[in-house]
């Protein structure tokens, strides 16, 4: 079933499949997440899902995320993997 926007009672509609990001992780302890202290978050790992909007209110969200990532912040071509694969935002939360 696709995801349910509660607020408008309607079904969600792809936006884009594939849609790439990467998952941030504090390099100080105590970095508020989201967009309060981007400058206290690098990258960790690259993830691909899918991104849908609500027609109704034009909400986004991103669902339908592999089990593993396609990439972490270890690997030599990292970097390279994340530019490639054009990671449109960082998620800052744990």
């Amino acid at each position: 079933m696709k995801p349910i926007c509660v607020r408008c009672q309607r079904f969600y509609r792809v936006l884009e499949n594939g849609y790439s990001f990467v998952e941030g992780m504090p390099t100080e302890i105590g970095a508020q997440p989201g967009k309060e202290e981007p400058e206290k978050w690098k990258p960790y790992k690259l993830w691909r899902g899918d991104l849908w909007v609500c027609i109704g209110c034009g909400n986004l969200i991103i669902a339908g995320v592999a089990r593993a990532p396609v990439a972490e912040h270890y690997q030599p071509e990292f970097a390279d993997t994340v530019a490639r694969m054009e990671a449109k935002l960082q998620i800052n939360d744990c």
